[in-house]
């Protein structure tokens, strides 16, 4: 049975079918969007829980991803912002470390804190003033390596990169062993150099509701499962529809299984630990590094001081977050914070545990210049951070690159 005819399909609707979405809507292209959930958004997702806002992991966003302010007014996400640099715990001291762009006051205090060395900093400084000044193809033309033999040449310390940068990167990049492709690096270190990191005040599903909401809601089709992918047809259990082309904007994993021609991408995995209290640990949105090197907690935060709105009045959300596919108990967690925060977790509230073992795709070298092929041929395109950074910039660019093949596809006749 034949459901319907459009001429451009797009299965998935998290942030790269939206963006497809909104530039083929843009062009005046015929277009319908199916989603296999009840919801859009893909992996950025927020629940509602008593008045808290718990994120579907720990993530946030930058203001400095060129394609968001392409899509969005970011003011009207309300954003909450964080301090722009981190506590290190050492010892029985919490080190801060701050960008002296951000904050000059701060700047003779971190120049003289005890990770790293002063020589370490300075060169660090210099790494992200030249990621943040540098074209953009001058860092994707740079010599190819893994993000760890980066830091290495650039002369860092073992001290500086397993105390600060190795914990801080992990949470970002979801791969302690800093695999990941020197490029990618450099394009993140781009963005937080030139943005500010914040979470909006309705939780990060705010994000794809605000790349959606100039699309026509009668184009969306949720809970529908789509089983197979050809040229010009998409087979759904409701029957088919008839198309000149097809984006499949799901996650790798799917899209290997609607694509086989597609080479499978290894995901990396990422758990969030949620506790309310009614005492915040520290004064500051700022994220809290363990420079111990005791490697089981990766990063948490207050994030109710970046965005009051996660908590009801008189509480405060920590979102807590650890690397890898086995993650450990909450008591565990709970006694790690204790010492990371130099204080008592006795009366803390354990909210939920979410993990996401398909968090973010791994970008070891080579990855090139990140911008893989987006069209397979026979009227199907494929779009995800997977095609191009693993980051939620990465996923409305591949969008939207996926979303231009189309129409210059339409525009030539389907050649």
């Amino acid at each position: 049975m034949t459901l319907a005819e459009t001429d451009v399909v797009i299965v998935g609707g998290g942030l790269a079918g939206l963006a497809a979405a909104r530039r083929l809507h843009r062009a005046g292209v015929p277009w319908r969007l199916l989603e296999a959930g009840g919801r859009l958004g893909g992996r950025v997702a927020t629940d509602e829980v008593d008045g808290y806002l718990m994120d579907r992991g720990f993530q946030v966003l930058n203001t400095a991803y060129p394609r968001l302010g392409a899509l969005l007014d970011v003011n009207s996400l309300r954003l909450g912002y964080f301090t722009a640099g981190v506590l290190v715990r050492k010892g029985d001291r919490l080190v801060r470390l701050v960008n002296p762009l951000r904050e000059p006051v701060a700047a003779p205090g971190t120049a003289f804190a005890g990770v790293g060395t002063l020589l370490d900093r300075l060169r660090f400084a210099g790494l992200a003033a030249g990621c943040a000044t540098l074209p953009a193809g001058r860092l994707l033309d740079a010599p190819e390596i893994t993000t760890e033999v980066a830091l290495r040449r650039a002369g860092l310390s073992d001290a500086l990169i397993e105390e600060l940068i190795r914990p801080f990167l992990s949470g970002v990049l979801i791969d302690r062993e800093l695999e990941t492709s020197s490029r990618v690096f450099a394009m993140v270190l781009r963005s937080f150099a030139r943005g500010r990191n914040g979470l909006p005040a309705e939780g990060m599903a705010a994000l794809p509701r605000a790349v959606a909401a100039p699309l026509p809601a009668d184009l969306i089709d949720l809970d529908t499962p789509v089983a197979e992918v050809a040229p010009r047809r998409v087979r759904t259990q409701a029957g088919d529809i008839r198309c000149r082309a097809v984006v499949v904007a799901v996650d790798p994993p799917a899209a290997t299984t609607l694509l086989p021609a597609l080479r499978a991408v290894r995901m990396h995995s990422y758990t969030t630990y949620y506790h309310s209290t009614d005492q915040p640990p520290v004064d500051e949105p700022i994220l809290l590094l363990d420079g111990d090197r005791r490697e089981l907690i990766t990063n948490t935060v207050v994030a109710s001081r970046a965005a009051p709105t996660y908590a009801p009045a008189g509480r405060h959300l920590v979102a807590t977050s650890v690397v890898g596919p086995t993650p450990p108990p909450e008591p565990a967690v709970r006694l790690e914070l204790e010492r990371l925060y130099g204080r008592s977790t006795a009366d803390w509230t354990h909210l939920t545990t979410v993990s996401v073992p398909e968090a973010l795709p791994a970008a070891p070298p080579p990855q090139g210049r990140l911008r893989k092929p987006v069209a397979l041929g026979d009227g199907l395109f494929v779009a995800g951070d997977h095609r191009d950074s693993p980051s939620i910039q990465g996923a409305l660019t591949s969008g939207w690159r996926a979303a231009g093949a189309v129409l210059r596809q339409l525009r030539d006749g389907g050649r």
